[in-house]
């Protein structure tokens, strides 16, 4: 039964990634699609219906997390304080980007909140990757279950370590780029004109360096967390994630070439699935390893009740029912173009 919750954790934390990353993708390429105010309103109109709604898969992950593994919750709720923190501000930050940049008609008011939806955005895809880099890195957990880690220290990945150091930057960088990507191809599915052709070159010169730092990142995880690849050679069908890894970066590449905006967005959320699946395939069975692995969390060490996990897999399963008619009802209403001159959606 906790195997099942881990993979259930790491659905729900795939769409939250995909659905909320194109949102924050939309916001780091926010000043490169819009070249004026008309322009970003349409990029804010573009993702106006639905960011909020994907942003509650982070909310209803962390829920998922407490409810099934409890002493994992704590532990990273405690260790990660401050770049939780941050986060939290980054998050309140764009969200008042969004809905503050309305309530005055004036340029120097929708300037500021347009520069704090992008910066929050810009922040938030990095601090998002370094967290995964902490967790494929591992934490200082002790004997009691809970660590601290200070936002820095000497920049290493071995003794006394810090949330940022450069195998979680490069961990950022990764996400940084890679969210670009994914807001830019759906603002491409999104809009007309100039502004559909400015999303595509960013899809077009950003897939670069997506390739270079993917690449990067693959020797760094290898060097930092060698274990990973032993469920790899254990069961050799997870072999099939990296070739995915592979063929969705040709495929976003080719599709964006050719036009075909939204096959480059499936691609781009392919890509963005497999990367995460790929980390969660490999840690099995950790949840949050130690630098000393006598002290990591697994799925057995940090599971609740089995009792509660039956019962919580029936009720979660009619609430992923309802939450899934839910966004296919969203995105069928709100699909189509946008245009510049058009006062609604």
């Amino acid at each position: 039964m906790e195997t099942v919750w881990f993979m259930i954790v790491a659905f729900m934390l795939v769409c939250y990634v995909v659905l909320d990353g194109f949102d924050i993708g939309a916001g780091i390429v926010h000043h490169f699609v819009g070249r004026n105010e008309k322009e970003r309103e349409v990029v804010i109109r573009a993702v106006g219906p639905v960011w909020d709604g994907n942003e509650v898969w982070l909310l209803a992950t962390g829920g998922t997390l407490y409810f099934a593994f409890p002493a994992l919750y704590a532990a990273g709720f405690s260790g990660f304080y401050l770049p939780l923190i941050m986060v939290l501000w980054l998050l309140i930050m764009r969200a008042a980007g969004i809905e503050l940049r309305h309530q005055l008609d004036n340029p120097l008011w929708t300037k500021f909140w347009d520069f704090t939806f992008s910066l929050a955005s810009i922040l938030l895809a990095i601090f998002f990757g370094a967290a995964l880099g902490n967790v494929i890195r591992g934490v200082p957990l002790n004997e009691t279950g809970y660590f601290f880690e200070p936002l820095f220290t000497h920049w290493g990945t071995t003794g006394e370590t810090g949330i940022l150091d450069w195998f979680t930057v490069l961990a950022g960088v990764v996400s940084f780029v890679a969210l670009a990507i994914h807001g830019a191809a759906y603002l491409a599915v999104k809009t007309e004109g100039e502004m559909n052709a400015r999303s595509r070159k960013i899809v077009s010169y950003a897939w670069f360096a997506l390739v270079l730092v993917t690449i990067a990142s693959l020797v760094a995880v290898m060097n930092v967390r060698p274990q990973i690849l032993d469920n790899y050679y254990a069961l050799p069908v997870g072999w099939i994630i990296p070739v995915g890894v592979g063929a969705s970066l040709v495929m976003m590449k080719l599709f964006n070439a050719k036009g075909e905006d939204k096959k480059a967005f499936i691609a781009s959320g392919a890509y963005l699935t497999l990367m995460l699946g790929g980390a969660v395939y490999g840690l099995y069975p950790n949840v949050l390893p130690a630098l000393d692995p006598q002290y990591s969390l697994t799925v057995h060490n940090a599971k609740a009740g089995a009792y509660g996990l039956s019962v919580g897999l029936i009720w979660w399963s009619i609430g992923i029912v309802i939450a899934i008619g839910y966004f296919t009802f969203l995105f069928r209403t709100f699909k189509g173009k946008i245009s510049i001159d058009d006062a609604g959606h």
